[in-house]
């Protein structure tokens, strides 16, 4: 129930003086990083790998790094004499009452809320609408400094409990533990080694399935290489112990495998993948004990919308690069799956949800949504109009609800909650929150650039109205492309501070991401990565052609796939940028999938173990692409001591080489969070400090006055 945890967020105004950006910081010197002399051979290409040590997290040698690298940051960044203002004005900013989507269990609506500054949102209940909130949930409670968060949340089919999956310090690791609704207390009910999943309830209500791995081995939970996840059942009032596995494949230990049930419970469907895109679907009756292949993987993605009796529907690419809905009979599948909402070749079909006994599918028309509502055969009731530009998501509900609800993200007003009566098509207000600065002091627009191939590229542009187009405007130019993951319009306090300083935020739809289907994503993944790069270039010289900004107040940020975005970008036209701040990235592109889960990105990058996707990997890996003598933009790399996703590792050796290779006085910084993770569940405080930092650094390095 992700949905509980879509938040709004505003702003207020402050005041202060002006100060000068480029003032004269004097950096301690690096740390003395030893170089290694590990090689390794990969296919009759010597590759050298110093920093071979500091893939050890836990050792104590790495340990004393991470404190003398974060010694030397924390220095400069504490020379910068605004640092303290950008702070304050991002704490004013986020300091605002923000309020979830609401989720209808029974007699209560569930909703999550946050009164501004509290590092994990907290879920509260009422009756009715209008109804008084009643504390639920304060995960604020469950540690000291707000770092353990929630992760997903769902309730049971007879409305009694709800599961909540918790997290410590960023981990991808959560627990499961379960709530009584009635009572507000915790179960003895607890499910540890889970990754990657939350409880999908059974539909008697009696238990759950959850999808977990075998505890890591000798401690090392962070980095040790997952293998062998399962899908296991959950009695409730058991011990973990007593768990009935479900599924486990020992023929591939590198795959991913989720349960889902129908309806009626008459069915069990496993989806499995190899990675982040394309499934094969498994189902059997529910008295039944071996699994069928109901499709095939792992060429097409094939999502579970809906079962009920003997039919399932899917949100499939599978005969439409663009998805469809489609159905099948699960007593008798040998017709294959039938047209129930076709595709349409000029839509990205982004995703479906039933409720009430409709169908709302959510499609993305140039990045930003579209959604209509189908009856169950397919037909149009209506288009749901928002009045304007940006993305919409929610629309959850059970089969029998009248309602669902959904909020509206733009860049320049905070975001807004709807109810939407699916009868009528009527849509009410039901939370937009009260911002103290002025929406109409900004405007968004789209602005398609020409690619290096000739590909017509959307990016989005935010700025103050009366922008002047002199080359001098500090510009933050931000990207993932990749994974099939949509970069749509959001609202943060973090732009709205930079935009008050006269800066030009630009979200680049860069191919690899879904936003024109899987055409335009496998026009980015794999051999054809580098487009991805030509794209994320060709929109930073654009705006440098049009006075939009020039190379000398020009920044690039990205995290995770996005990080390696920016690590690409940076080694590949050092000259066309003042500022690099890759985030969490993927660094090291030839040992990527030996750790955690990166074994499930090859289908998206490719594997340095197969010969032909090492030369193309190895062309753009940022860490191995750095060259003696050149001089970088100014970088400070993140990343987080407990991220288990893309391990600090990544960071660590980009960062060290970086500091080894630099040609010029540009400062290459690592700032480096401890008891956090990849991002997910970061509490408010770290949000703030880290946004502070990074956006000191580039008003500091793009030499831009600042006024408060």
């Amino acid at each position: 129930m992700n949905r509980l945890f879509t938040l709004a967020l505003v702003g207020t105004i402050a005041a202060g003086c002006g100060q000068n950006a480029k003032n004269k910081i004097t950096m301690l010197p690096y740390p003395d990083t030893q170089r290694g002399d590990v090689v390794e051979n990969y296919h009759g290409t010597e590759v050298a790998d110093p920093y071979r040590w500091l893939e050890d997290a836990d050792s104590a040698e790495t340990a004393a790094w991470v404190a003398a690298q974060n010694e030397v940051t924390f220095d400069y960044l504490s020379q910068i004499p605004f640092r303290d203002a950008v702070r304050d004005r991002l704490t004013q900013l986020w300091n605002y009452p923000k309020t979830g989507i609401p989720e209808k269990v029974g007699e209560w609506y569930f909703v999550s809320r946050n009164d501004g500054l509290q590092n994990q949102s907290v879920i509260y209940r009422q009756k009715g609408l209008d109804g008084a909130p009643e504390l639920f949930l304060d995960p604020n409670t469950l540690s000291a400094d707000g770092t353990v968060a929630l992760g997903e949340v769902s309730f049971s089919r007879d409305d009694r409990y709800m599961a909540y999956a918790v997290a410590a310090a960023g981990s991808d690791w959560v627990k499961i533990h379960v709530r009584d609704v009635n009572t507000g207390l915790d179960t003895e009910d607890v499910v540890e080694w889970v990754k990657f999943s939350g409880a999908v309830w059974a539909p008697d209500s009696k238990g759950f399935y959850y999808s977990c791995y075998e505890a890591p081995k000798d401690g090392n939970i962070f980095s040790a290489q997952n293998r062998h996840q399962m899908v296991y059942y959950h009695a409730l009032g058991t011990p973990q112990s007593e768990d009935v596995r479900i599924y486990r494949d020992d023929k591939n230990p590198l795959r991913y495998f989720h349960a889902a049930t129908s309806h009626d419970g008459r069915y069990i469907f496993v989806d499995g993948s190899e990675g982040t895109s394309g499934t094969e679907m498994l189902y059997r009756a529910a008295d039944q004990k071996e699994f069928r292949v109901l499709f095939p993987g792992f060429e097409y993605d094939y999502i579970l919308v809906h079962a009920e009796g003997d039919t399932a529907w899917f949100l499939t690419n599978d005969g439409a690069p663009n998805f469809r809905l489609a159905s099948i009979d699960l007593a008798d599948p040998t017709d294959g799956l039938q047209n129930v909402v076709a595709e349409d070749p000029a839509l990205k079909l982004e995703g479906v949800t039933m409720t009430g006994g409709y169908f709302i599918a959510s499609y993305l028309e140039n990045a930003t949504s579209k959604v209509v509502q189908f009856d169950m055969a397919g037909a149009k009731v209506r288009d749901i109009d928002f009045g304007a530009l940006g993305t919409a998501g929610g629309f959850g509900g059970g089969k029998e609800d009248t309602e669902t609800f959904y909020a509206l993200a733009t860049y320049t007003a905070p975001t807004a909650i709807y109810r939407y009566d699916l009868a009528s098509g009527q849509a009410v207000l039901f939370d937009r929150p009260e911002a103290a600065f002025n929406p109409d002091d900004f405007e968004a627009k789209q602005i398609f650039f020409t690619s290096k191939d000739g590909t017509q590229v959307p990016m989005f542009v935010v700025h103050k109205k009366g922008l002047k187009l002199d080359g001098k405007n500090p510009t933050y130019l931000y990207g993932y492309g990749g994974f099939n993951i949509s970069l749509t319009p959001a609202f943060s306090p973090t732009r709205i501070m930079f935009m008050e300083q006269g800066g030009v935020w630009v979200d680049v739809s860069l191919r690899g991401g879904g936003e024109y289907g899987e055409a335009w994503h496998k026009g980015g993944m794999l051999a054809n990565k580098q487009n991805v790069f030509d794209d994320f270039i060709g929109a930073a010289e654009w705006l440098v052609d049009n006075k939009y900004t020039s190379p000398e107040k020009l920044a690039i940020a990205g995290g995770s796939n996005g990080g390696l975005l920016v690590g690409a970008a940076m080694t590949q036209r050092p000259d066309l940028f003042a500022v690099a701040l890759p985030a969490v990235g993927v660094m090291d592109m030839l040992r990527y999938h030996t750790f955690t889960v990166g074994w499930g990105w090859a289908v998206e990058y490719g594997s340095s173990d197969n010969a032909e996707q090492f030369e193309y990997i190895y062309k753009y890996s940022p860490l191995h692409n750095l060259r003696e003598g050149v001089c970088y933009p100014a970088t400070m790399v993140t990343t987080a001591d407990h991220d288990d996703r893309v391990v600090p590792a990544h960071s660590f050796k980009f960062a060290a080489e970086l500091q080894h290779v630099q040609g010029c006085e540009n400062p290459a910084l690592i700032r480096i969070e401890t008891n956090a993770g990849h991002g997910a569940g970061k509490p408010t405080s770290k949000r703030i400090d880290e946004a502070a930092d990074c956006f000191s650094f580039v008003f500091q390095n793009t030499v831009t006055e600042v006024k408060f």
